[in-house]
């Protein structure tokens, strides 16, 4: 039997060649259901893009995906870090994909399955919504979560929510009753991202303390130092201003930090601020801040890939890795 064309899957799907073309290199420039009849006819179909097909004959083509918001997030850096540490001497190409933000689904993630271009793929705080999660099972393509979970896949998890409880312990213990927050806006997504997380039991321990935190003093914003930035301004003109703020990450804190400052609040004696992440900017800038064990979760995520490789049939396996507060002169 000859093998499928671009012509049959154009022809299965009811759409021309050229879209045919545009779902595979360029995916966000399609509609959805379109694109979701693409890669349906093509699953059936068994069709593979011309410059994939040499590459898929192999039995293994010697290359890890990573995909991340790299560009968007500087902690992911520290991910990727680990994972190129633990495969640097072993006969492993890694290819990064970029993608714009953890707070939306990537379109990229729907064609991965199909370019066959990868052994294996470690996917960093990028939700995996049902038909993206159905097609890497179809697809086979052993795959490791980082920062994010699902039952069809291993996963190294960060402990989030005790993230929330950690900052908000602190701040008790520092005497603070009015306090606020501002985290990164979620994208029209269903899954819970590691900053609700945060928030929910940021806000439920505080609540256990007596101490509750309204809505009135949760600012959800682009993320971004200048959007932190005026949100925090707005959390300080507010009758009841909070004496400490709560940021998704370090860089939102910095924007926090930005505002004080233009304010003329003395930190942390008028205004205490944690960040989360401990990146490159939180010591130089005296951030009290929650550290993840970012190098390690990518090390750890690669080895299980690894393991998996090695042995498909191994359980799969769900670490989760714990946190810890830095206390600096913020607070």
């Amino acid at each position: 039997m000859s093998a499928s064309t671009i012509y049959d899957v154009a022809r299965r799907a009811g759409v021309s060649i050229s879209t045919v073309s545009l779902a595979f290199n360029n995916p966000v420039r399609v509609t959805q259901s379109t694109l979701d009849r693409i890669l349906a006819a093509a699953d059936e179909l068994s069709y593979l893009p011309k410059t994939e097909a040499v590459t898929r004959a192999r039995r293994g083509v010697g290359r890890i995906g990573v995909m991340a918001p790299f560009t968007s997030y500087p902690s992911f850096a520290r991910r990727l870090n680990g994972i190129l540490r633990a495969t640097r001497d072993l006969p492993w190409e890694i290819v990064v994909y970029d993608q714009g933000s953890a707070a939306a689904t990537s379109p990229t993630l729907s064609t991965i399955p199909l370019t066959r271009r990868l052994d294996g793929l470690v996917i960093m705080s990028l939700p995996v919504d049902p038909k993206v999660a159905h097609r890497l099972v179809e697809q086979k393509l052993p795959t490791v979560l980082v920062d994010l979970e699902h039952p069809s896949f291993s996963s190294v998890a960060i402990a989030d929510a005790e993230g929330g409880r950690i900052v908000a312990e602190h701040l008790h213990a520092r005497g603070h009753t009015r306090l606020g927050c501002v985290t990164e806006r979620k994208k029209g997504q269903p899954a819970t991202l590691p900053q609700e997380a945060r928030l929910d039991t940021f806000r439920s321990t505080l609540a256990g303390f007596g101490t509750p935190l309204p809505d009135s003093r949760i600012r959800r914003v682009d993320y971004g130092v200048e959007p932190a930035r005026r949100a925090a301004h707005e959390l300080l003109d507010l009758p009841e201003a909070p004496t400490a703020i709560f940021a998704h990450d370090d860089l939102i804190a910095v924007g926090v930090l930005k505002a004080a400052r233009e304010r003329g609040l003395r930190v942390p004696d008028e205004l205490a601020v944690v960040g989360f992440d401990d990146s490159d900017v939180a010591e130089p800038l005296g951030l009290t801040t929650v550290r993840q064990p970012l190098e390690e979760s990518g090390t750890i995520a690669v080895q299980t890939l690894l393991d998996q490789l090695s042995d498909p049939d191994r359980s799969m396996r769900h670490i989760v890795l714990r946190l810890t507060l830095v206390e600096r002169d913020t607070t």
